[in-house]
C-alpha cells in the first residue's frame, strides 16, 4: 500500500477523470469536501482513477476512535461529474456533519427536471436534515452533527419549499461569508466566501448556477492560502464576479493562488459569442485573473489528460483552455490525469505552510516512509494510496514543467529565484511503502 503524510492545512484535488473531488484540510479533526466522483472504473485493476471514498474512509480524523468524520460535503451543483458515488458515501461508515446545498435542487424536482440517481440521494438526504434540523428548533435544541445543513444562495421560489421554514442562520448568500463549520467556530484559520450562485441566475442552466467560492486557509502566524472553486461557471457568470468585487473594492475576494479552473478546464471561460455571434477570445476575463493572481499561482484541471487537439464532442478539458491560463502563470496547468504521470496519476496536493503559503508537494521525490514523516513535521496522514505501483524517481521539474516566461512573469521571477531556478515547492511530502 502506498501512503502519504500531508502537513495540518492544505488542499487535495484527486484524479477522477474529467470530474471534480476536492478535499480541504483546515487542520485539527476538520476536513471539508467539495463534490465527488467515484466510479466503478476506480476498483478495476489498472486504475487511474481515484476511489475516494475507500481514501476518505481509511484517512478521515476519527474524533471517537472509529468512525471516520467528515465536517462539511459542499455540492457546487448536481452534474454526476460532481456527485457521483454520493449514495455510496452515504452508505459508508463515514459521518458528514453538515452538508452545503443550494436551492437549484428543489427548483429542479419542482419542474421534475432530469436528475441522475447520485443527486437525487443528495436532495433526499438534504431534505431529510431540514426536516431533522426543523424538528430539534421546535424541541429548543441544536441540530446534532449529522444533521446539519446549510442552504447556500436564494431562489425565487423559495417560498414553495420546505428549507424556507428555516431560520435566518441557515442560509447564506452571494457577498457573505462561512466561518462556522458544523458548529465549530473556525474564524481564525477558514473562511469561505460566496461569490454565486446569483439570484439572477437562479432559472438558469444547471452550470450556470455553481456554487462558487473563495478559500482561505490561514495558519496561526497568519499566512494565508487562497482557493478560487467556481464550479462550471463560464464567461458571463465569472466575469460578473470579477467585476462586482473591483467595483464595491472587496478584490481580496478573487485573490487566488489556487485556482480549479471552472468546468474541467473548459475554454467556456474565456471563450464566448462576439458582437457578430462568433466566439471569441475574451481577453478581459484572463487580464483580471492574471491581476488577481499570486506570483507564483497555480491553475488546476480537474480532467483526463489532454488530446493532442481538440475535436467537438471530446473536451474539456480544452487546449485552448490550457493555452490561456499558461499566458496568465508562470507554470503549466497541472492536470489531475497527468500528475506525476499519464500512466499513474496521484493527487495534486497543497499544504499550508507558515511563511509560504499554499506550497505544491513533491510526490516524486521522497520514498521511505521515514522521510516522509520526517519532512512532514509528524503531521497527521490524509492520503491513502491510489495503487501499488511506486514512483518513478523522475524530478519535480520534470512532472509539472519548469516556470515559464509568460504573463507576470517578471514579478515572478523573485519568487522562483528565492526558492532555485527549478522553483521546486518548499514542502516535499512523498509517497512511501507501508
Amino acid at each position: 500500500m502506498v501512503e502519504t503524510q500531508l502537513p495540518e492545512r492544505g488542499v487535495v484535488f484527486w484524479p477522477v477523470g474529467t470530474g471534480d473531488s476536492t478535499t480541504i484540510v483546515l487542520g485539527g479533526d476538520l476536513v471539508v469536501q467539495v463534490d465527488l466522483r467515484d466510479m466503478k472504473a476506480a476498483d478495476e485493476d489498472g486504475a487511474v482513477v481515484a476511489a475516494v471514498i475507500d481514501r476518505l474512509e481509511e484517512t478521515l480524523p476519527q474524533p471517537d476512535g472509529k468512525t471516520p468524520y467528515l465536517a462539511v460535503f459542499a455540492l457546487t451543483h448536481a452534474d454526476s461529474d460532481h456527485c457521483c458515488g454520493f449514495g455510496d458515501l452515504l452508505d459508508s461508515s463515514v459521518l458528514i456533519g453538515e452538508i452545503w446545498a443550494t436551492p437549484r435542487l428543489w427548483r429542479e424536482l419542482s419542474e421534475d427536471k432530469t436528475m441522475c440517481e447520485d443527486a437525487r440521494c443528495f436532495q433526499e438526504e438534504v431534505e431529510r436534515r431540514v426536516v431533522a434540523t426543523l424538528k430539534a428548533i421546535e424541541d429548543g435544541k441544536e441540530p446534532a452533527s449529522g444533521d446539519r445543513v446549510r442552504i447556500i444562495g436564494y431562489d425565487e421560489d423559495r417560498e414553495d419549499h420546505s428549507y424556507a421554514k428555516l431560520p435566518d442562520e441557515y442560509f447564506t448568500f452571494p457577498g457573505q461569508s462561512i466561518t462556522t463549520v458544523d458548529g465549530v467556530d473556525v474564524c481564525e484559520t477558514f473562511e469561505a466566501f460566496v461569490h454565486a450562485p446569483f439570484k439572477d441566475d437562479c432559472a438558469g442552466d444547471r452550470n450556470d448556477t455553481s456554487l462558487a467560492l473563495q478559500i482561505q486557509l490561514r495558519t496561526g502566524d497568519g499566512t494565508t492560502g487562497r482557493l478560487l472553486l467556481l464550479g462550471d461557471l463560464a464567461y458571463p457568470t465569472i466575469k460578473k464576479i470579477l467585476d462586482y468585487s473591483e467595483s464595491h473594492d472587496r478584490t481580496d475576494r478573487v485573490e487566488w493562488d489556487v485556482l480549479l479552473s471552472p468546468h474541467h478546464c473548459s475554454k467556456k471561460v474565456m471563450y464566448a459569442p462576439g458582437e457578430d455571434g462568433e466566439e471569441e477570445l475574451k481577453q478581459d476575463i484572463l487580464d483580471q485573473l492574471e491581476k488577481h493572481a499570486s506570483p507564483d499561482a497555480r491553475v488546476i484541471a480537474s480532467s483526463r489528460p489532454f488530446r493532442d487537439k481538440d475535436e467537438k464532442g471530446n473536451n474539456p478539458p480544452h487546449l485552448l483552455a490550457r493555452d490561456a491560463y499558461e499566458s496568465i502563470t508562470a507554470y503549466k496547468v497541472l492536470c489531475t490525469g497527468e500528475h506525476p504521470t499519464k500512466e499513474e496519476p496521484r493527487p495534486v496536493v497543497f499544504a499550508l505552510e507558515e511563511g509560504l503559503g499554499l506550497e505544491l508537494v513533491d510526490v516524486s521525490s521522497l520514498e521511505s516512509k521515514a522521510q516522509v514523516m520526517k519532512a512532514a513535521g509528524g503531521g497527521r496522514r490524509l492520503l491513502a494510496a491510489l495503487g501499488t505501483a511506486s514512483f518513478p524517481a523522475a524530478s519535480f521539474a520534470a512532472a509539472v514543467g519548469a516556470p515559464q516566461q509568460r504573463g507576470t512573469a517578471a514579478a515572478r521571477s523573485a519568487v522562483q529565484q528565492a526558492r532555485g531556478d527549478e522553483a521546486e515547492p518548499a514542502v516535499q511530502i512523498g509517497f512511501g511503502d507501508a
